[in-house]
């Protein structure tokens, strides 16, 4: 019974994913029975395209749309002090590894070098009832270029590669310690040991974005990890996203998740987006998770996001849907002093009827340093 239930839940998620898929897959093909529109036509209705219009005739007092720098590039201020120089010893010696590990496979391009990325961070969080957590978090990514640039090798806190690329809160989906508030070194120590060989875009013939990994999780946990994305351009300036990740782990056994986001974007303008995420997991009490993001994003300068909108979420269980947790939430993210050290602030006033908590205040604050 057990299995057929995991199996049934895991079809539906993937159903989804999958006919997000289909749902926008000829959204921008044009043929005969879908000629070019005809600019002398009325504009478009439909509730899609109001809510956009009853937005921006809004008054507003925020500034325009802006993408000039505020702080100056990084190879103008990598030796200017003992913070900025132990930045760039830390990113050439990524690269230097990179390039040994590259070397493993053939012999490297000299226009092609083999590159690496590496992302530091440390997520603050504070509310009235779960008091003050520290997550110390990395993520590294070593491209392969000999590889015929389908190789990679990903390490550090892997729950990061769940979330949209351009997720707009700071979450995480590994769970706090309640015995254990503050600074979880053990944990973070088990969170931050991921290491696996990634392989990309494996067929060409796919008419979506792949990834595959192979890897170990927490030390022990030998794990294989698909992911399929694509993203859309729609009619009226609407883009839609999908990705669709499934992985299995000797340990962690089956997890599954769902990332759908449909975002309005005009050039030089706030953007108007909804990003949804459905989780599935044995690891997890519920049989499924479902988080829901609305919101309007900024950008006043240059790495800039400042995102307004409203939260939720919730579960389901036995077939009983519930909302769980709503509320507004605000987010400002930017560049702090340096091009590569960026500082984010998010904000909300969530309620939780699981727990019969009222709304409450909570913030977060991410502190991260790129190299």
């Amino acid at each position: 019974m057990q299995i057929n239930k995991i199996t049934r839940i895991l079809f539906v998620s993937f159903s989804l994913g999958m006919a997000s898929f289909a749902l926008w897959a000829n959204s921008t093909t044009l043929s005969d029975s879908n000629p070019l529109p005809d600019p002398e036509k009325s504009a478009p209705s439909g509730l899609l395209n109001q809510i956009p219009r009853l937005i921006d005739a809004t008054p507003t007092l925020l500034p325009e749309q802006s993408s000039d720098a505020i702080v100056l590039a990084t190879e103008q201020t990598e030796n200017n002090s003992w913070a900025d120089q132990k930045q760039k010893t830390v990113r050439e010696w990524a690269d230097r590894t990179a390039l040994k590990i590259d070397n493993w496979f053939g012999q490297p391009h000299p226009d092609q070098p083999a590159k690496a990325s590496l992302r530091v961070i440390l997520d603050n969080s504070w509310d009235k009832y779960e008091d003050y957590e520290i997550k110390p978090r990395i993520r590294g990514k070593i491209k392969l270029p000999t590889m015929e640039r389908k190789l990679s090798l990903v390490f550090g806190d892997d729950s990061l590669d769940n979330e949209l690329d351009s997720n707009v809160a700071i979450t995480n989906e590994n769970l706090s310690n309640p015995d254990n508030h503050g600074l979880d070194t053990k944990r973070s120590r088990e969170e931050n040991t991921s290491f696996a060989l990634r392989w990309s875009e494996f067929s060409e013939r796919l008419p979506f974005e792949t990834d595959l990994d192979l890897g170990l999780r927490s030390g022990d946990d030998l794990y294989a990890r698909a992911k399929v994305s694509k993203q859309w351009t729609m009619d009226n300036d609407y883009f839609f996203y999908a990705e669709q990740i499934y992985r299995y782990g000797i340990q962690s056994e089956n997890y599954l998740r769902t990332n759908l986001e449909l975002t309005h974007a005009r050039p030089n303008q706030a953007f108007l987006s909804n990003q949804f995420s459905l989780t599935y997991a044995d690891e997890q009490d519920d049989d499924l998770k479902w988080d829901n993001y609305l919101f309007r994003q900024h950008q006043f300068f240059k790495d800039n996001r400042f995102s307004y909108g409203i939260y939720s979420g919730g579960y389901l269980n036995d077939n009983d849907l519930r909302l769980n947790r709503w509320g507004p939430y605000l987010s400002w993210r930017q560049p702090f002093l340096r091009e590569w050290f960026f500082v984010q602030t998010d904000v909300n006033y969530l309620n939780d009827h699981r727990d019969n908590r009222s709304h409450y205040p909570g913030a977060s604050v991410r502190l991260e340093a790129l190299f």
